[in-house]
C-alpha cells in the first residue's frame, strides 16, 4: 500500500481530469510518466482502470469505485491541511484549561476577556475543579493545561512529569470581621492558641491544595484547631468571615478591598505563613498546542 500512494496521487489527478497530458502538467512530471505509473498501479491491482477515447480516457466500473475511494481519501487530506493551517494561524482551535472556582476568578477571567476579545473565533472551555483535581484532568490528557497552586514536594516527586510554571505569587492569611475580632485582642504571646482553640475555623475542605498547604503550617507550629468549619469555596469563606461566623483562612491578594474598607481585619500571627506560588501547569508528554501557547503568551501567563 505505501509504495503505492504516489501511484494514487497520479491515479486521482487523471481520473479527475480524463486526460493524460493535463495531468502530467498538473503533477509537473512528464506524460511517459504519468502512463507508466497508471500501468504499475493497474498491474498491482490486477485489473484495469482507464479505456482510452478519442478525447483522453475514461474509467473503467473498476476505476470508478477506486477513484470515489481514492477522492475521499484526498478531500479528507486536505481538509485535514486546511484545519491544521487554520489552526496555526489561530483562525480556529480548540484551548481546554482547568483551574480552581477562586483562581479562575481572580486570576484567569481579566486574561480570557483579552484573548477572547482577539481571537473570537478560537473555542475555549474552562474546567472548575480544584488544584489536585485539576492535575488529574491533565493525567487523563482532558485538558491543555491548568492553573493551579505549586504541588507540594512530595506530590511533585511523585510527578516528575508535571512540569510547572510559577506566575504569581500568593499569601494566605486569617482574618475575621472588625466585630468578631473585639473578642480576640489584645495580642498576646498565647494569641494563637486563644485564636485557633478558642474560635471557629473557616477552612476550605481537605481536598484543596490551600487547605494541605495550612494543614501542614499547623503541623509544623503544633497547632490543633478546636472548631473547624469547612467551605467548598474561597468566595463563600469570605463571605462568610464578613458576617461574624469565624476566622477565615483566605487568600490575601483576593480581599484587597475588604481589607482597605475594614470589612475584614487581618490578624497578625507569630509564625508567618511562607507566601507561595500559582502558575500554569502541563504533562512533559503532551507538548502544548499552539492555540494554548498562543493564549499562555497573548495573556502574559507565559513569561519567555
Amino acid at each position: 500500500m505505501t509504495e503505492n500512494l504516489s501511484y494514487y496521487h497520479i491515479f486521482y489527478e487523471v481520473a479527475t481530469t480524463l486526460n493524460l497530458s493535463k495531468a502530467a502538467q498538473n503533477l509537473y512530471i512528464s506524460q511517459p510518466a504519468v502512463t507508466k505509473s497508471i500501468q504499475k498501479l493497474e498491474e498491482n491491482l490486477k485489473l484495469s482502470l482507464f479505456t482510452r477515447t478519442s478525447r483522453g480516457v475514461c474509467l473503467t466500473p473498476e476505476g470508478k469505485i477506486l477513484y470515489e475511494h481514492v477522492k475521499s481519501a484526498f478531500s479528507s487530506l486536505n481538509q485535514g491541511e486546511q484545519e491544521i493551517k487554520s489552526m496555526l494561524s489561530l483562525q480556529s482551535g480548540h484551548v481546554r484549561i482547568g483551574a480552581s472556582t477562586t483562581l479562575c476568578k481572580y486570576i484567569l477571567l481579566p486574561y480570557l476577556q483579552e484573548f477572547i476579545r482577539t481571537f473570537p473565533q478560537m473555542k475555549v472551555s474552562i474546567f472548575c475543579q480544584s488544584s489536585n483535581e485539576t492535575q488529574k484532568l491533565l493525567e487523563k490528557n482532558q485538558i491543555d493545561f491548568g492553573l493551579i497552586g505549586e504541588p507540594p514536594r512530595q506530590i511533585k516527586r511523585a510527578q516528575k512529569n508535571l512540569i510547572f510554571h510559577p506566575t504569581h505569587i500568593i499569601q494566605d492569611t486569617f482574618v475575621c470581621s472588625k466585630k468578631y475580632s473585639h473578642s480576640l485582642f489584645p495580642i498576646t504571646k498565647d494569641f494563637e492558641q486563644r485564636v485557633f482553640q478558642t474560635c471557629t475555623l473557616l477552612m476550605l475542605d481537605k481536598n484543596n491544595m490551600s487547605r494541605q498547604y495550612i494543614d501542614h503550617y499547623f503541623s509544623e507550629h503544633e497547632i490543633i484547631p478546636s472548631y473547624l468549619l469547612e467551605i467548598s469555596t474561597m468566595d463563600l469563606l469570605i463571605e462568610f468571615a464578613k458576617i461574624g461566623v469565624g476566622v477565615a483562612c483566605v487568600i490575601r491578594n483576593f480581599i484587597q478591598n475588604e481589607l482597605e474598607t475594614e470589612q475584614l481585619i487581618e490578624l497578625p500571627l507569630h509564625f508567618p505563613i511562607h507566601p507561595r506560588k500559582i502558575g500554569y501547569a502541563y504533562l512533559e508528554q503532551a507538548p502544548l498546542s499552539v492555540a494554548a501557547k498562543q493564549f499562555l503568551q497573548l495573556t502574559g501567563l507565559k513569561k519567555e
